[in-house]
Protein backbone atom coordinates (compact mmCIF):
# COMPACT_ATOMS: atom_id res chain seq x y z
CA UNK A 1 0.00 0.00 0.00
CA UNK A 2 1.46 3.32 -1.08
CA UNK A 3 -0.32 6.62 -0.67
CA UNK A 4 0.71 10.22 -1.11
CA UNK A 5 -1.69 12.99 -0.13
CA UNK A 6 -0.80 16.57 -1.12
CA UNK A 7 -1.94 20.03 -0.23
CA UNK A 8 -2.59 22.34 -3.15
CA UNK A 9 0.55 24.34 -2.36
CA UNK A 10 2.72 21.22 -2.66
CA UNK A 11 1.14 19.84 -5.82
CA UNK A 12 4.40 20.16 -7.76
CA UNK A 13 6.88 19.52 -4.94
CA UNK A 14 9.40 16.73 -5.50
CA UNK A 15 11.81 15.48 -2.85
CA UNK A 16 14.52 15.68 -5.53
CA UNK A 17 14.11 19.46 -5.62
CA UNK A 18 15.25 19.76 -1.99
CA UNK A 19 18.74 19.96 -0.56
CA UNK A 20 17.97 18.47 2.85
CA UNK A 21 15.41 16.62 4.92
CA UNK A 22 15.11 16.58 8.70
CA UNK A 23 13.41 13.46 10.02
CA UNK A 24 11.87 12.57 13.36
CA UNK A 25 12.80 9.26 15.01
CA UNK A 26 10.13 7.25 16.91
CA UNK A 27 7.22 6.47 14.61
CA UNK A 28 8.92 8.05 11.59
CA UNK A 29 12.17 6.14 11.09
CA UNK A 30 12.21 3.68 14.02
CA UNK A 31 9.68 2.10 16.42
CA UNK A 32 6.79 1.25 14.12
CA UNK A 33 3.67 2.61 15.79
CA UNK A 34 5.60 4.92 18.14
CA UNK A 35 5.15 2.48 21.00
CA UNK A 36 8.07 3.13 23.35
CA UNK A 37 7.05 6.60 24.61
CA UNK A 38 3.43 5.54 25.12
CA UNK A 39 4.44 2.52 27.16
CA UNK A 40 6.64 4.61 29.43
CA UNK A 41 4.27 7.58 29.90
CA UNK A 42 1.55 5.19 31.01
CA UNK A 43 3.95 3.37 33.35
CA UNK A 44 5.16 6.62 34.92
CA UNK A 45 1.66 7.84 35.72
CA UNK A 46 0.74 4.40 37.05
CA UNK A 47 3.50 4.77 39.68
CA UNK A 48 1.50 7.60 41.28
CA UNK A 49 -1.83 5.84 41.00
CA UNK A 50 -3.16 7.46 37.83
CA UNK A 51 -4.12 5.17 34.97
CA UNK A 52 -3.93 7.06 31.67
CA UNK A 53 -5.35 5.89 28.38
CA UNK A 54 -3.28 5.31 25.27
CA UNK A 55 -5.03 8.25 23.61
CA UNK A 56 -4.12 10.53 26.54
CA UNK A 57 -0.49 9.39 26.37
CA UNK A 58 -0.34 9.92 22.61
CA UNK A 59 -2.02 13.32 22.46
CA UNK A 60 1.02 15.58 23.08
CA UNK A 61 3.43 13.33 21.15
CA UNK A 62 6.35 15.03 19.44
CA UNK A 63 7.05 17.52 22.19
CA UNK A 64 10.08 17.32 24.47
CA UNK A 65 9.26 14.65 27.03
CA UNK A 66 9.09 17.00 30.01
CA UNK A 67 6.66 19.21 28.05
CA UNK A 68 4.70 16.09 27.13
CA UNK A 69 4.26 15.22 30.81
CA UNK A 70 3.16 18.79 31.55
CA UNK A 71 0.60 18.59 28.73
CA UNK A 72 -0.77 15.30 30.05
CA UNK A 73 -1.23 16.81 33.51
CA UNK A 74 -3.28 19.59 31.91
CA UNK A 75 -5.81 17.11 30.53
CA UNK A 76 -8.95 17.69 32.60
CA UNK A 77 -9.52 14.07 33.61
CA UNK A 78 -5.91 13.53 34.63
CA UNK A 79 -5.73 16.82 36.53
CA UNK A 80 -8.94 16.01 38.38
CA UNK A 81 -7.55 12.61 39.33
CA UNK A 82 -4.32 14.26 40.49
CA UNK A 83 -6.22 16.69 42.71
CA UNK A 84 -8.36 13.93 44.18
CA UNK A 85 -5.19 12.02 45.10
CA UNK A 86 -3.02 14.88 46.32
CA UNK A 87 -5.49 17.58 47.33
CA UNK A 88 -3.97 20.31 45.17
CA UNK A 89 -3.24 21.17 41.53
CA UNK A 90 -0.05 19.78 40.05
CA UNK A 91 2.98 22.07 40.09
CA UNK A 92 6.13 22.41 38.00
CA UNK A 93 8.13 20.43 40.53
CA UNK A 94 5.65 17.57 40.11
CA UNK A 95 6.34 17.59 36.38
CA UNK A 96 10.05 17.41 37.13
CA UNK A 97 9.54 14.50 39.53
CA UNK A 98 7.60 12.54 36.91
CA UNK A 99 10.20 13.39 34.27
CA UNK A 100 12.96 12.04 36.49
CA UNK A 101 11.01 8.77 36.73
CA UNK A 102 10.41 8.79 32.98
CA UNK A 103 14.03 8.94 31.83
CA UNK A 104 15.37 5.70 33.37
CA UNK A 105 12.20 3.81 32.43
CA UNK A 106 12.45 5.04 28.85
CA UNK A 107 16.07 3.99 28.66
CA UNK A 108 15.22 0.44 29.70
CA UNK A 109 12.68 -0.05 26.88
CA UNK A 110 14.61 1.59 24.04
CA UNK A 111 16.52 -1.50 22.98
CA UNK A 112 13.28 -3.33 22.23
CA UNK A 113 11.78 -0.35 20.38
CA UNK A 114 14.60 0.82 18.11
CA UNK A 115 13.97 -1.33 15.05
CA UNK A 116 14.26 0.72 11.87
CA UNK A 117 10.95 0.79 10.02
CA UNK A 118 11.11 -1.47 6.93
CA UNK A 119 12.29 0.33 3.81
CA UNK A 120 13.47 3.45 5.62
CA UNK A 121 17.22 2.77 5.51
CA UNK A 122 17.07 1.99 1.79
CA UNK A 123 14.97 5.06 0.97
CA UNK A 124 17.29 7.39 2.90
CA UNK A 125 20.41 5.84 1.36
CA UNK A 126 18.93 6.46 -2.09
CA UNK A 127 18.32 10.13 -1.26
CA UNK A 128 21.86 10.51 0.08
CA UNK A 129 23.23 9.15 -3.19
CA UNK A 130 21.27 11.89 -4.95
CA UNK A 131 22.99 14.50 -2.80
CA UNK A 132 20.19 15.17 -0.31
CA UNK A 133 21.56 15.87 3.18
CA UNK A 134 19.91 13.94 5.99
CA UNK A 135 19.31 15.41 9.45
CA UNK A 136 17.08 14.43 12.33
CA UNK A 137 15.37 15.78 15.43
CA UNK A 138 13.73 14.02 18.36
CA UNK A 139 11.76 14.54 21.53
CA UNK A 140 14.27 12.22 23.22
CA UNK A 141 17.21 13.61 25.19
CA UNK A 142 20.83 13.11 24.19
CA UNK A 143 21.25 10.45 26.89
CA UNK A 144 18.42 8.44 25.36
CA UNK A 145 19.63 8.93 21.79
CA UNK A 146 23.05 7.62 22.79
CA UNK A 147 21.22 4.30 23.17
CA UNK A 148 19.10 4.58 20.03
CA UNK A 149 21.58 5.85 17.42
CA UNK A 150 24.03 2.91 17.53
CA UNK A 151 21.14 0.45 17.31
CA UNK A 152 19.74 2.23 14.25
CA UNK A 153 23.18 2.55 12.64
CA UNK A 154 23.70 -1.20 12.94
CA UNK A 155 20.55 -1.58 10.85
CA UNK A 156 21.76 0.81 8.16
CA UNK A 157 20.15 4.08 9.24
CA UNK A 158 22.49 6.86 10.38
CA UNK A 159 21.51 10.48 9.65
CA UNK A 160 24.35 12.98 9.41
CA UNK A 161 22.93 15.10 12.24
CA UNK A 162 20.70 14.48 15.25
CA UNK A 163 19.43 17.34 17.42
CA UNK A 164 17.85 16.31 20.73
CA UNK A 165 15.21 18.12 22.73
CA UNK A 166 17.64 19.00 25.52
CA UNK A 167 20.13 20.59 23.13
CA UNK A 168 17.98 23.64 22.35
CA UNK A 169 16.13 26.30 24.33
CA UNK A 170 12.78 24.55 23.84
CA UNK A 171 11.51 21.60 21.87
CA UNK A 172 8.69 21.24 19.37
CA UNK A 173 6.56 22.97 18.24
CA UNK A 174 9.28 25.65 18.43
CA UNK A 175 11.56 25.66 15.35
CA UNK A 176 14.91 25.61 17.18
CA UNK A 177 15.76 21.95 16.59
CA UNK A 178 15.11 22.34 12.87
CA UNK A 179 17.25 25.47 12.70
CA UNK A 180 20.09 23.72 14.55
CA UNK A 181 19.88 20.71 12.22
CA UNK A 182 19.95 22.98 9.15
CA UNK A 183 22.97 24.81 10.55
CA UNK A 184 24.85 21.57 11.19
CA UNK A 185 23.94 20.25 7.73
CA UNK A 186 24.98 23.53 6.12
CA UNK A 187 21.72 23.81 4.20
CA UNK A 188 19.79 27.04 3.55
CA UNK A 189 17.41 28.65 2.78
CA UNK A 190 14.89 26.79 4.91
CA UNK A 191 12.61 26.48 1.90
CA UNK A 192 15.11 23.93 0.56
CA UNK A 193 14.42 21.59 3.49
CA UNK A 194 11.55 19.22 4.26
CA UNK A 195 10.72 18.32 7.86
CA UNK A 196 9.32 14.80 8.20
CA UNK A 197 7.35 13.80 11.30
CA UNK A 198 4.49 11.62 12.55
CA UNK A 199 3.20 14.17 15.09
CA UNK A 200 1.33 17.45 14.86
CA UNK A 201 3.95 19.11 17.08
CA UNK A 202 6.67 18.03 14.67
CA UNK A 203 4.79 19.33 11.65
CA UNK A 204 4.18 22.63 13.43
CA UNK A 205 7.90 22.87 14.20
CA UNK A 206 8.69 22.49 10.51
CA UNK A 207 6.12 25.09 9.52
CA UNK A 208 7.44 27.53 12.12
CA UNK A 209 10.93 27.03 10.66
CA UNK A 210 9.70 27.90 7.15
CA UNK A 211 10.23 24.40 5.74
CA UNK A 212 8.17 22.05 3.65
CA UNK A 213 6.51 19.44 5.87
CA UNK A 214 5.84 15.77 5.24
CA UNK A 215 3.64 13.87 7.69
CA UNK A 216 3.70 10.11 8.23
CA UNK A 217 0.30 8.42 8.51
CA UNK A 218 0.73 4.66 8.92
CA UNK A 219 3.91 3.92 10.87
CA UNK A 220 3.60 6.57 13.55
CA UNK A 221 1.69 8.01 16.45
CA UNK A 222 -1.48 8.88 14.56
CA UNK A 223 -2.40 5.27 13.73
CA UNK A 224 -0.51 3.92 16.74
CA UNK A 225 -0.28 0.27 15.67
CA UNK A 226 2.74 -1.99 15.41
CA UNK A 227 3.49 -3.57 12.06
CA UNK A 228 1.68 -6.84 12.78
CA UNK A 229 -1.46 -5.13 14.05
CA UNK A 230 -1.45 -2.77 11.10
CA UNK A 231 -1.14 -5.69 8.69
CA UNK A 232 -4.03 -7.54 10.31
CA UNK A 233 -6.54 -4.71 9.80
CA UNK A 234 -9.04 -5.25 6.99
CA UNK A 235 -7.88 -3.22 4.00
CA UNK A 236 -11.04 -1.10 3.90
CA UNK A 237 -10.71 -0.22 7.59
CA UNK A 238 -7.03 0.65 7.23
CA UNK A 239 -7.73 2.79 4.18
CA UNK A 240 -10.48 4.68 5.99
CA UNK A 241 -8.29 5.36 9.01
CA UNK A 242 -5.38 6.52 6.88
CA UNK A 243 -7.63 8.89 4.95
CA UNK A 244 -8.82 10.46 8.21
CA UNK A 245 -5.25 10.79 9.47
CA UNK A 246 -4.12 12.38 6.22
CA UNK A 247 -7.00 14.85 6.30
CA UNK A 248 -6.10 15.79 9.87
CA UNK A 249 -2.45 16.41 9.02
CA UNK A 250 -3.34 18.45 5.94
CA UNK A 251 -5.80 20.53 7.96
CA UNK A 252 -2.95 21.29 10.39
CA UNK A 253 -0.79 22.62 7.56
CA UNK A 254 1.22 19.59 6.44
CA UNK A 255 2.17 19.92 2.78
CA UNK A 256 2.37 16.20 2.02
CA UNK A 257 1.30 13.02 3.85
CA UNK A 258 2.77 9.58 3.15
CA UNK A 259 2.13 6.12 4.58
CA UNK A 260 5.78 5.56 5.41
CA UNK A 261 9.18 7.12 4.82
CA UNK A 262 9.94 3.98 2.85
CA UNK A 263 7.98 5.75 0.08
CA UNK A 264 9.55 9.19 0.39
CA UNK A 265 11.56 8.77 -2.79
CA UNK A 266 8.30 8.57 -4.76
CA UNK A 267 7.25 12.11 -3.81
Amino acid sequence: MKHVWRSESASQLSIRDLRGIVLDWAGTTIDYGCLAPVEVFRAVFATIGIEVTEAEARGPMGQAKIDHIQAMLQIDRIQQKWQSLFGRPSRREDVQDLYEKFLPLQKTVLASHSDVIPGVAQAIESLQKQGVKIGSTTGYTRDLMDVVEPLAAAQGYAPEVTVCSDEVASGRPAPWQVYRAAEKLGVFPMSQIAVVDDSIAGIQSGLHAGCWTIAVAMTGNALGLDRASCGSLPTSQLEERLERIAESFLSQGAHIVVDSIAHIGEI
